[in-house]
């Protein structure tokens, strides 16, 4: 069993194709049943079956077991790589959702960039917040940030921010007030972003009463291109505004509702039994996230 076949047989379990996994992997399609034959002799069981004439592929009940012990195997080699390369390089990999990354962190990133010395190797994954959870528990990542608090058994979620909610328009807006009221905007030109469960209550009771958002979407990107059109109007946490304001004109207001938004929560995430082989990593980040967060106004809450 080797890197190659592991990494063939992943392949293959997204795309459910022989065609597929040899396109993405660069390789020829007898290279790829080669592989998966050898991997299949070595363990002794069949994992895919594929119909005669036919290059869709289904996992077998041994193919679907041998999923997360091919995914810790990976996980494995790679802290190995870690070992061999240089005990002095620290490597850290970090998972958020696409807001976070994309506003929130942006500036940490930027700033550890500018640094002389470059102490981590990060590799930064965007992810929907019940994905980072997974990845954390099978040790696919190290270390998370989420809007939504999850329960599972092995992983452990601290609050450490609460944003205020604003309402964004464009610089050719409606209604140029210091403070607004949802109702006097025309809710058939707002741009909808669910940041979190608590929020999207508030939302169906005070801005759409009970009806479907026509605009949705769910990334920082296409918030901001759709927030250049006329009268395009959103709400959104401190950490978004602020981003959006460096990058684009725009009018930034309170919201005067009777009842307000919630604030946003966000997350840091890690699993309660982390890899000897990034702890100092993680140690190190920490120490930067809590010194980039203090000088925020942004709500951070001190752990």
């Amino acid at each position: 069993m080797n890197l190659a076949e592991i990494e063939t047989f992943l392949m293959a379990v997204e795309t459910k194709n022989i065609t597929k996994t040899a396109e993405n992997l660069f390789l020829s399609q007898p290279t790829v049943s080669h592989r998966l034959k050898a991997l299949e002799e070595e363990l002794g069981v069949q994992l895919m079956t594929r119909k005669k004439g036919y290059k869709q592929i289904e996992l077998t009940s041994y193919g679907e077991d041998f999923i997360p012990i091919a995914e810790r195997w990976i996980y494995l080699w790679q802290e190995m790589q870690c070992l061999r390369e240089d005990r002095e390089n620290l490597y850290l990999t970090i998972g958020c959702t696409d807001t976070i990354n994309s506003a929130m962190m942006f500036n940490l990133y930027s700033g550890m960039l500018d640094e002389d010395e470059q102490i981590i190797k990060l590799r930064i994954k965007t992810h929907y917040s019940s994905e980072i959870y997974h990845y954390l528990e099978n040790h696919d990542i190290d270390l998370g940030f989420v809007h939504h608090y999850l329960h599972f058994k092995n992983i452990i979620a601290e609050p450490i921010l609460k944003e205020k909610m604003y309402i964004i328009q464009s610089e050719k807006a409606d209604i140029e007030k210091e403070i607004i009221h949802t109702d006097e905007l025309d809710v058939e030109r707002e741009i909808f972003l669910s940041w979190e469960t608590g929020y999207q209550i508030w939302h169906d009771q005070w801005v759409t009463k009970g009806k479907r958002s026509r605009f949705q979407v769910d990334t920082f990107e296409l918030l901001f291109h759709l927030l250049a059109r006329e009268r395009m109007w959103t709400i959104a946490p401190i950490s978004v505004v602020e981003r959006i304001q460096k990058l684009r004109p725009v009018l930034v207001s309170e919201i005067a509702n009777e009842v307000l938004p919630p604030e946003r929560p966000t997350y840091k995430v890690r699993n309660k039994y982390p890899s000897e082989a990034t702890r100092k990593s993680v140690e190190i980040f920490e120490r930067k996230l809590r010194e980039y967060l203090r000088e925020k106004d942004w709500g951070y809450i001190e752990n």
